[in-house]
């Protein structure tokens, strides 16, 4: 069973296959949180939480006579502002009278298989979609003494294996406000998901300054947290730092998760490493303003809470309405870091994104943006997609320019429509040429966005974001639109899909270049201002949600100026994001580092460009690039008609080697064998196949020195006792492999003779090359050999 709820305790458990979580109702009705960690078979860990009689940390008034009983000092599931907790709180609440307190004390609950989704916004999901009630017996708790509200002996489901869901509610004890706790559980993945619904059964209004999705406590002074900054084309830094008495906070408050923030964090303990140590993860299933907190108490206990952001936020809720915090994701390992990325690796893969692309093979594109930017005809769009596709280009990609009157950045957003001076033959036109030299054709668009210079600003300059009497902040001549406004998502979704049923396009790349500020919608009254940043998001949802719902066919990918939008929410409807529009791969070792933490390879959009880099200058080699970007989606973002003869033949070996590994590299397991943070060295990654028969060990030796030392590194994932055949991963499966040139340090001779065991790839690792120049890219292939022959097993 993956919950259990015991009634003479009052504590629900929460299992999944190495992991438990458990929380009780204590005496006075308030649900406590007593353990998140390793798996515990069986018992109750409620003789964790304590408590004596401490300054300045009150008791409620049910407690009078029991001064050790503080929600100031107690771990608990939800904490709320005003009611003596003086910590991070989740709920603030602003009553009718103008008071702001909630004491939430535990009513019913119900189990049932499934899992539960949230209205509007992306969640986990199981397979089925069930949402199969095991039991509904419940309880009126008004009728019953505080906290003592519906409870069973004992429930159960049959399905141990399948997520099930657990929903608790909760009563402020002053007012009739009532929250939904909800539970996801995924036993196979080790991940359990939190959210939460208010609602306001008072008969006035309540406003909400403040409603997160989630609180953490862990009883430990001692953590690190990890986090990822970053900056435009500098996205995903992984940063890690010791949690200090007081608070420490990774956010956005620029409309969007955000290049600067990622909205995934991670507790850790101080020495944990790929292999080992206790790590507790968070990501938050939303696109917006977030908040991610981190606090260490006086008495030495951590807690994390993470939500949308309360600044600039105020939500109205008029009797009888609810509210709908956004879903987090919490996952733990008790052996390190590798493990809880592939956590989120797997259930991401398996229950978040919903595109049947998550199981095909993606098309290899070309697109054209860093070939021709805005500057081009369609002469030159049908030449360069004619190279890529004699290269083996299977899908061409009209990046921006193509609308309106868009020949820079300062016009022509809003007006979806053919720009005929550059496309004579229209959109359907240049795509039958496209589909008629068997490639696919992609289109890139913006729908958010809206420039003062276009036919739609003149007609609806009201469509924009703007406060009154303010002159507005313009980022890249550009403004937004109002997404909170259904006239405005319907506009989009009309004149885009009127392009895209044209195009009969089969990939669409959704922009959003810019922040949000000068908040304000037309379509809300002033007291309901606060809500327009989470509004706006959920107008992307609904409209992300209808054009992915009517065109299931494409292949979509998000993009925010690269990674400026690389959150849960939306692989939700995208099964891929363009991970940075920096594209040199030497940067790029560092932005897909730090992204792999909380996100799978198969999600990470990643090119193949120029040399010199158009971002940084760096002259890298072919093959260095091509091994970069094979760890994502796989393209090209370059003129391909100015390569040389002999690099043409790269890049069709390059693309045949790829399809070769795509199931190895989108469906396999993903190790970071070396830290891209701390070594600049050289960096090295691993896929291996889930059977263990398979594995590509790909790397940049990034400094050479003279008289150089030699490196290894450890494999890992492989079965100990089974044999591995060592070969140059950059030939084709199947294909004779050259011998390794003298002097090299590969192997010491034909890697196809090279045979180790993988106990010996594990602990004693793999020799690195020895190569002459910095950023060289190497790869090797191991394959699986039976007992005592040549033969690999596939």
């Amino acid at each position: 069973m993956a919950i259990l709820f015991q009634e003479k305790e009052r504590i629900f458990t929460l299992q999944t296959e190495h992991t438990t979580w458990q929380m009780q109702v204590s005496s006075y009705g308030h649900l406590l949180h007593l353990y998140y960690g390793k798996k515990i078979n069986h018992g109750s860990m409620a003789y964790l939480v304590r408590g004596i009689d401490r300054g300045f940390s009150g008791c409620p008034y049910a407690a009078l006579e029991e001064r050790e009983y503080s929600l100031d000092t107690y771990p608990q599931e939800y904490p709320a502002y005003g009611v003596g907790d003086y910590r991070i709180s989740c709920l603030d609440a602003e009553h009718g009278d103008g008071s702001q307190a909630a004491e939430l004390v535990y009513v019913t609950h119900r189990i049932y298989d499934g899992k539960y989704g949230l209205e509007g916004l992306p969640a986990l999901w199981s397979e089925d979609g069930a949402e199969e009630e095991t039991d509904k017996k419940t309880a009126d708790a008004e009728a019953a003494l505080p906290g003592a509200g519906g409870v069973e002996k004992e429930e159960k489901t049959s399905r141990p294996d399948k997520p099930q869901t657990l929903e608790l509610v909760l009563k402020d004890t002053g007012s009739n406000m009532e929250v939904t706790l909800y539970y996801g559980v995924f036993p196979r993945y080790d991940v359990i998901t939190r959210a939460c619904i208010v609602k306001n059964r008072d008969s006035e209004a309540i406003y909400l300054n403040k409603a997160l999705s989630a609180c953490l406590d862990i009883r430990r002074p001692d953590l690190e947290m990890i986090s990822f900054h970053g900056r435009h084309t500098m996205e995903r830094m992984a940063e890690r730092g010791k949690l200090r008495h007081g608070k420490t906070v990774v956010d956005s408050l620029r409309g969007s998760s955000s290049h600067h923030r990622n909205p995934f964090v991670i507790l850790c303990e101080e020495h944990a490493g790929e292999e080992h140590g206790e790590c507790w993860g968070a990501a938050f299933v939303y696109s917006g303003n977030f908040i991610a907190e981190g606090e260490v108490d006086p008495l030495g206990q951590t807690r994390l809470c993470m939500g949308i952001h309360p600044e600039g936020f105020r939500y109205k809720l008029e009797p009888g309405d609810v509210f709908t915090a956004p879903e987090a994701v919490f996952s733990f390992s008790s052996r390190g870091l590798g493990l809880l990325s592939q956590n989120y690796h797997r259930v991401y893969e398996a229950h978040l994104i919903r595109s049947k692309y998550k199981s095909l093979r993606r098309p290899v594109l070309l697109n054209h943006w860093e070939a021709l930017d805005f500057r081009f005809c369609e002469d030159d769009l049908l030449s360069l997609a004619r190279s890529g596709k004699e290269l083996g280009m299977e899908l061409f990609v009209m990046d921006d320019g193509w609308f309106g009157r868009r020949d820079g950045d300062t016009r022509g957003l809003g007006d979806w429509t053919v720009n005929r001076e550059k496309l004579p033959s229209g959109i359907r036109g240049f795509a039958e040429k496209i589909h008629g030299m068997g490639l696919k054709f992609g289109i890139w668009i913006e729908p958010e966005m809206i420039n003062e210079d276009s036919d739609l600003y003149r007609s609806h300059p009201d469509w924009a974001m703007k406060m009154p009497g303010r002159r507005p902040n313009v980022e890249r001549g550009q403004l937004v639109l109002d997404m909170c406004r259904k006239e405005v998502r319907d506009y989009l979704f009309d004149s885009i899909s009127r392009v895209l049923d044209e195009g009969q396009a089969d990939y669409v790349k959704w922009d959003m270049n810019r922040s949000l500020c000068d908040v304000w919608s037309a379509s809300l009254p002033k007291d309901r201002q606060g809500e327009a940043l989470h509004r706006y998001v959920l107008g992307v949802y609904e409209l992300m949600e209808r054009f992915t719902s009517r065109y299931p066919d494409i292949l979509w990918e998000g993009c925010s100026g690269g990674g400026g939008r690389f959150d849960a929410g939306i692989l939700y409807y995208m099964p891929q994001i363009w991970c940075s529009d920096n594209t040199d791969a030497v940067e790029r070792l560092r932005i897909q580092y730090g992204t792999s933490f909380g996100y799978p390879v198969s999600a990470m959009g990643s090119h193949v460009s120029v040399s010199p880099n158009h971002q940084t200058g760096r002259e890298t080699s072919l093959k260095t690039r091509a091994l970069v970007a094979m760890a994502g989606t796989f393209g090209y973002e370059m003129d391909v008609r100015k390569l040389k003869e002999q690099e043409r033949e790269e890049v069709k070996e390059q693309i045949k080697i790829y399809k070769n590994y795509y199931d190895l590299i989108h469906h396999g397991t993903y190790y970071r064998l070396t830290d891209a943070e701390q070594n600049r060295d050289f960096a090295v990654w691993q896929f291996v196949s889930r059977d263990k028969s398979q594995s590509l060990v790909c790397g940049v030796m990034l400094h050479m020195q003279s008289n150089p030392l030699f490196y290894q590194v450890r494999a890992r994932g492989l079965e100990e006792d089974a044999r591995y055949r060592l070969s140059d991963g950059m030939v084709g499966k199947g294909e004779e492999i050259p011998p390794v040139p003298a002097g090299t340090g590969d192997f010491g001779g034909n890697p196809k003779t090279d045979i180790y065991e993988g106990s010996a790839l594990m602990y004693g690792g793999i020799n690195l090359p020895v190569v002459y120049g910095d950023n060289q890219g190497f790869c090797f292939f191991m394959e699986k050999l039976y007992a005592d022959s040549d033969c690999t097993i596939f």
